[in-house]
């Protein structure tokens, strides 16, 4: 990269430098990326202190958990072509006091990651606000990069989304119109007989379309019921072969009707009987292999010999 800050923003004008679709159309065999969720430096402190909505004041153990996965990462070979953090990136809120620390800190931890391995953001609701304004918007775009755009991958074509403006855009109605189309538009292209023709289609975005079930009750770690049910029509429609989301700080998910819904868990604090890990996704020429491996079993072996094991074939 040019400088340092080239790490951070290189989804500009709904693309990504490097995994353009010129570039990267053409399927060139088995590889493998990173996903991550949730590093939401500061939220641990906060939890422990029963304060989420003002605490997150230290955040040393969320910076030791992202260096850790980064140094495990770099020592994957073959590299993974890219690592995606699936949102809440810091716990601060748009225009609170930690914000701005939480952000350099990350950084900093993140700037560790083997240049080889393009780093993926997508925007959580602590990254842009529960109902994010044009303004929260305009300040993640800022920091991170675009909040909604495609790149292409050894053949597999990928959308990352704005998931908040799902959720809700009561405050920024023409930012979601824009997304709307922008979308229609990108599952419209995949999906026709027009070459390049995708190997797969995979959708990232933070909060999951659903945590087991497409029929469960609407609730907070997940789309509302209409809003899921057109999502999966649409990705569906279009060929999707699977959405990756985090949000829910615990493993989760299920497959129906040919489309994957990965939930995972998180780099930072743990809900559930996870532990502090990111997921490991094998793209074959057939399937999209995923697992997750705790931080300590990749820092002490790597990935699972038998995904290792995909990228020979």
């Amino acid at each position: 990269m040019a400088d340092s800050e080239d790490t951070f923003l290189r989804a500009k004008h709904r693309t990504f430098s490097g995994l353009t679709e010129d570039a990267e159309h053409e399927w060139t065999g088995p590889f493998c990326f990173i996903l991550a969720a949730d590093p939401q430096l500061g939220l641990m402190k906060a939890w422990r202190d029963g304060d989420c909505n003002t605490g997150g004041d230290e955040w040393a153990e969320e910076v030791e958990l992202t260096k850790q996965a980064v140094e495990a990462i770099n020592q994957f070979r073959p590299r993974p072509r890219f690592m995606v953090l699936c949102g809440d990136l810091v716990h601060a809120l748009p225009d609170t006091e930690f914000k701005e620390g939480q952000e350099r800190d990350l950084k900093a931890a993140l700037k560790g990651t083997d240049p080889s391995i393009p780093l993926v953001f997508v925007s959580g609701n602590h990254d842009l606000g529960n109902t994010p304004t044009p303004r929260t918007v305009e300040q993640y775009c800022t920091a991170w990069g675009d909040d909604y755009f495609s790149f292409w991958v050894g053949g597999v074509f990928c959308l990352v989304l704005n998931s908040q403006l799902f959720y809700d855009a009561s405050a920024c109605p023409q930012l979601k119109e824009a997304q709307e189309t922008w979308l229609e538009e990108q599952l419209s292209r995949a999906s026709s007989s027009t070459e390049p023709k995708p190997k797969h289609i995979l959708v990232f975005q933070h909060i999951p379309l659903y945590l087991k079930s497409p029929d469960e009750e609407d609730n907070y770690f997940s789309l509302q019921r209409a809003v899921r049910q057109d999502l999966i029509d649409r990705y569906k429609k279009a060929g999707v072969k699977v959405v990756f989301s985090g949000h829910y700080h615990r493993n989760g998910g299920g497959c129906h009707d040919g489309l994957d819904m990965v939930v995972t868990s998180a780099v930072g604090l743990q809900l559930g009987e996870d532990t502090h890990g990111v997921r490991v996704v094998v793209a074959t020429a057939d399937n999209i292999v995923h697992r997750y491996h705790s931080l300590e079993q990749l820092r002490a072996g790597g990935m699972d010999e038998d995904l290792r094991k995909l990228l020979q074939a």
